[in-house]
């Protein structure tokens, strides 16, 4: 899979794109990045991208020229989201869907906003909730850390992505592991039973308890 990320701070990303799942994967060439520096693409020798709203009003907005072009430059987008609290809500199976592309394209914002005519040029708008950020790239950031998880090879062990959290529109179940008693509080004796289809019981009905206790909106029937 091949994903480029168009923002007007790269160097954001370099760190994250080395590290943990993300960085292996890119390693086992599995995934492949490009980052595409936005204000390469300014009108003006400075890198200017953003200019005042036309009617007034706080705050500055991302000009489309620089935007356009940015994305122009490149031959392979694939298909192009611009991150945006207009969006649809990223989740699980969003995430399902967009792993199976082969190119997939991120467009940061920054500032107030983008010129609307931006939207005319990309496939689609992706949120990761309801809240304020400063730009689009911690966002690029969740997503491509839950895309690269789904893709084969890029984690270990299947089982460990198969069961976690939202896989079966439920949370996972409780976890321990060393020691076995903590604070005089002790690990469930079914998980150290050895029978593992007890152990499998427990988890889901664990599962089942707090999902209703925490999540009841992702309940599935």
């Amino acid at each position: 899979m091949k994903i480029n990320i168009f923002s007007i701070f790269p160097s954001i990303f370099e760190l994250f794109l080395e590290t943990g799942i993300v960085g292996r994967a890119k390693e086992k060439e599995i995934i492949f990045f490009k980052l595409i520096d936005i204000r390469d693409f300014a009108s003006d020798a400075y890198g200017k991208v953003d200019d005042y709203p036309y009617g007034g009003g706080p705050g500055m907005v991302m000009m489309v020229k620089p935007i356009v072009k940015a994305m122009e430059s490149v031959e392979d987008k694939g298909t192009t989201y611009l991150l945006s609290p207009r969006g649809k809500n990223f989740n699980q199976e969003m995430a399902k869907d967009l792993s199976k592309e082969k190119t997939l394209s991120l467009v940061c914002g920054r500032y107030k906003g983008v010129d609307e005519r931006v939207r005319e040029f990309v496939d689609g708008e992706i949120s990761i909730g309801d809240y304020i950020l400063s730009g689009g790239e911690v966002a690029a950031m969740v997503i491509v850390e839950a895309l690269t998880r789904l893709l084969p090879g890029a984690v270990g062990d299947v089982n460990s992505v198969n069961t976690d959290s939202f896989e079966k529109g439920l949370l996972d179940a409780p976890l321990y592991t060393r020691p076995r008693v903590f604070r005089e509080k002790e690990v469930p004796e079914v998980l150290l039973s050895g029978n593992h289809a007890e152990i499998e019981n427990w988890r889901e009905e664990e599962a089942v308890k707090l999902t209703r206790k925490y999540r009841k909106d992702i309940m599935k029937n």
